[in-house]
């Protein structure tokens, strides 16, 4: 079946910093595990390059703002170069492919009456180009629940959708999903604003230019959080089924729609949780399987931000993966990440005890201990298992299964841990069965050839289950255990007992080197 997985599409005001790392990194890991089982997997990022801060911005530089997008945009590609990242397509909101058919979504919710022309009047936060109606700025004590700063009280003509009309609808749809919005917390909250009611939000602006032209009236641009939204959809050609604005986009890609991931943070939430599922419904679309919201990076236990100093940006995620490897920087992300309620508190300290005690320490020590006395005790030949596999068929089966499972949920720390849990429990066997003394006695070299090859076969699934987190470190393992790697191999054949070949040609692999700080 097919599977699509999204991040927020990043706004182009900003240049790359943690948390675009994060949030792409995290969905990469989950589209390489789903790819690795064998799924169709579609994975989109990109960048939202309308609004009103691009426009001031552009102009304080003296530039057209499509000459600032396209350089933001130029590196938000190149970052995904410096990170490795697998995604199918990077859809830009100045595309023509985009606007078309955000026109043509825009003219069938005109149609349908469930946009209408109006005048707003209330509060405007400038820097999340988020509207409030006045008892919402009032419980936020007229700042911004982002940043802080002032609301700004606006008046403005604007084209309106009727996101009031969906409220009894759309509570239904979070009674028959409750997990819809995942962490739990994060559904609480859009319920609990939820049950407060909905008001119909604009969906144009008239006080710059910088947008996409409202169909029919030029006067008017398309709200940037309207037009980004779409974009979800525009990348699968949903919105051109004629194939006027992408030929054959359609046909390629509808099919992976609906997304069964937004992968977003969680200031964003409101927007996917809410507005979002209205206009699907609007437009007779299918919902997404889930929305995960995921919390904030802090820095030594602090918010980050620029003035401190403390802020984690494109450069100093350069000079981590610089001194640590990229696999690492990655392996940090997905497991010490903010995917959860809490934020994550990202310092250099644990970032290289984190580096140490389970790269250097587990996943690079237990494998080359294991390739070490192969190496040593059978000239790196692996050996033959006798007792055929012994309690780790069973053990490795399960920790597949584990991981199986924490993937499904995108529960990426539990996915991390099954095959960690496993290299662990290799390490305590050699411990336990205590090879190097076996090798000692010429009597015992059937059960020293059972004890390595039972270990070298365990390390080589591990292997696999660590592939989507750590992907050129455990291609290094698999050219070490003399593996051809997936392509071509299914899963299951991949996590099944007994792949090594007694007698193949194993080399001694020392994956992570320590660092020092």
């Amino acid at each position: 079946m097919p599977a699509c997985i999204t991040t927020p599409i990043y706004y182009v005001n900003d240049r790359p910093h943690i948390g675009h790392a994060y949030t792409t990194t995290v969905c990469d890991v989950w589209a390489r595990a789903m790819r690795l089982r064998g799924e169709d997997v579609f994975f989109l990022t990109g960048t939202d390059e309308h609004g009103v801060k691009v426009e001031k911005s552009a102009a304080a530089r003296g530039i057209p703002p499509k000459q600032l997008a396209d350089e933001n945009a130029a590196e938000f590609k190149r970052v995904l170069s410096v990170f490795g990242l697998t995604n199918d397509d990077f859809i830009r909101t100045t595309e023509p492919r985009h606007e078309l058919q955000v026109q043509h979504f825009v003219k069938r919710l005109l149609e349908s009456g469930d946009v209408y022309l109006g005048t707003f009047e209330g509060w405007y936060d400038e820097g999340q180009e988020e509207y409030y109606t006045d008892t919402r700025a009032k419980e936020l004590d007229y700042k911004s629940p982002i940043s802080g700063k002032p609301l700004v009280r606006a008046t403005e003509e604007n084209y309106y959708f009727r996101l009031s009309s969906f409220q009894e609808r759309l509570q239904a749809f979070y009674e028959a999903n409750p997990g819809f919005v995942q962490p739990a917390a994060r559904q609480n909250e859009v319920l609990g604003r939820l049950r407060g009611g909905l008001q119909d939000v604009p969906m144009t602006r008239t006080n710059f230019t910088w947008g996409i032209p409202f169909p029919g009236d030029e006067r008017h641009v398309i709200y940037v959080w309207i037009d980004a939204l779409f974009n979800y959809v525009t990348a699968l050609g949903v919105g051109d089924p004629d194939g006027s604005a992408a030929p054959g986009l359609h046909a390629e890609r509808a099919k992976y729609w609906p997304a069964q991931y937004h992968v977003i943070g969680k200031e964003i939430l409101w927007f996917h949780a809410v507005i979002w599922p209205a206009l699907l419904m609007a437009l007779g679309l299918p919902m997404p399987r889930r929305i995960h919201a995921h919390s904030f990076w802090i820095a030594d236990g602090q918010k980050m931000s620029k003035s401190m100093g403390n802020f984690v940006d494109l450069a100093t995620i350069e000079g981590y993966i610089g001194s640590y490897g990229l696999d690492a920087w990655r392996w940090y992300m997905a497991t010490q990440g903010p995917l959860q309620a809490s934020d994550a508190d990202f310092r250099a300290q644990h970032f290289h005890d984190t580096y140490t005690s389970e790269l250097v320490n587990v996943v690079g020590n237990c494998p080359s201990r294991v390739t070490a006395m192969i190496g040593k005790y059978f000239d790196g030949k692996m050996p033959e298992d006798a007792q055929q596999g012994g309690e780790w068929p069973a053990r490795c089966a399960s920790a597949v299964a584990d991981w199986t499972r924490a993937i499904d949920e995108l529960d990426l720390v539990a996915a991390a841990n099954a095959p960690m849990s496993l290299l662990r429990d290799i390490d305590a066997f050699i411990n336990r069965t205590e090879p190097f003394k076996v090798a000692k006695d010429p009597a015992r070299r059937e059960e020293l050839a059972s004890i390595l090859s039972q270990c070298a076969e365990a390390v080589r699934i591990a292997g696999v289950l660590l592939s989507p987190f750590l992907p050129a470190k455990m291609g290094e393992l698999d050219a070490a255990l003399a593996q051809p790697g997936a392509a071509g191999t299914t899963f299951a054949a991949r996590t099944a007992w007994g792949v090594l070949t007694p007698g193949a040609a194993l080399a001694k692999c020392a994956l992570f080197p320590r660092v020092e700080r």
